[in-house]
C-alpha cells in the first residue's frame, strides 16, 4: 500500500502545479486553478490517510 500511497502524492505535486500554472495562464482545458488545487488537496489526504491506516494494521497485526 506505500506504493499506492506514493502514486497519489506524486499526483498531488502534477496538479499542484498545474494549478500553479494555471492560476498565471487561465483554466487550462477549461478547468480553473481552484479545481486543479482541490484535486491536489484531496489526493495529498488520500495519501495521508492510505498511510497512517496500513501502518496501524502493520502495527496491530
Amino acid at each position: 500500500m506505500p506504493a499506492i500511497a506514493k502514486v497519489l502524492v506524486v499526483l498531488a505535486a502534477i496538479t499542484f502545479i498545474l494549478a500553479v500554472v494555471g492560476a498565471y495562464t487561465g483554466a487550462l482545458m477549461g478547468i480553473g486553478a481552484e479545481a486543479y488545487s482541490r484535486a491536489c488537496t484531496n489526493l495529498a489526504l488520500l495519501a495521508l490517510a492510505i498511510v497512517i491506516v496500513f501502518k496501524e494494521e502493520r502495527a496491530a497485526g
